[in-house]
């Protein structure tokens, strides 16, 4: 007979990478105690990491030794696993758009759920917690209006001037569509983009 340790080693190396475990999808192996403590031991040896409260990751092994899963397949399952929006901070779509050459050192995500730090490896991957008109709109005008959130009311006339030569109409409209939802000095802006564009 396999002991509970083994047996959440065995689960854990069957899950494809990024996909995050916690110990209540483990009860079956053993008790919650039982459970806990392997995986208190499973990450001292290494075998797992231990992203968050909760929340633990098979490493990769590749021919070059072993690393932390990537962030971005990490955000996904956590985002499909959890039920929660997670989507580009505001930064990265500016500079994604044209917007600024500042390029982002740090990874940092909006969600839906609560403010939290994953830590993989040596690198730490923020999600923080935004309001829903940054969470729902469609990648396209989302990041348009994520990046104008983030540059905040001073920057966002220059930016309009800027997304004005390169943004297509039919994305026009599709930003145009969602200034209900938007705060008023932003739908302003987006209405100064529509009519004069």
């Amino acid at each position: 007979m396999t002991s509970v340790m083994e047996q959440v080693l065995e689960y854990a190396s069957q899950m494809p990478e990024g996909r995050p475990l916690a110990a209540k999808e483990l009860l079956h192996l053993g008790s919650r105690a039982a459970v806990d403590q392997s995986l208190s031991r499973l990450v001292r040896s290494g075998a797992l990491l231990r992203a968050g409260r909760g929340v633990y990751f098979k490493p990769v092994e590749s021919r070059f030794g072993t690393r932390a899963p990537m962030s971005m397949k990490v955000v996904e399952e956590l985002a499909a696993k959890r039920g929660e929006t997670i989507v580009p901070h505001g930064a990265v779509a500016a500079n994604a758009l044209g917007l600024t050459t500042q390029v982002p050192t740090r990874e940092v995500y909006l969600t839906s759920g609560p403010t939290r730090r994953l830590k993989l490896g040596s690198q730490v991957v923020e999600l923080r917690h935004a309001p829903r008109w940054q969470l729902t709109l469609p990648q396209g005008a989302g990041n348009v209006v994520r990046a104008l959130a983030w540059m905040g009311p001073g920057k966002t006339r220059e930016a309009i001037q800027k997304l004005r030569s390169t943004l297509p109409p039919n994305g026009l409209a599709a930003i145009a569509s969602t200034r209900a939802q938007l705060p008023t000095w932003m739908a302003q802006e987006i209405s100064r983009l529509v009519t004069h564009a």
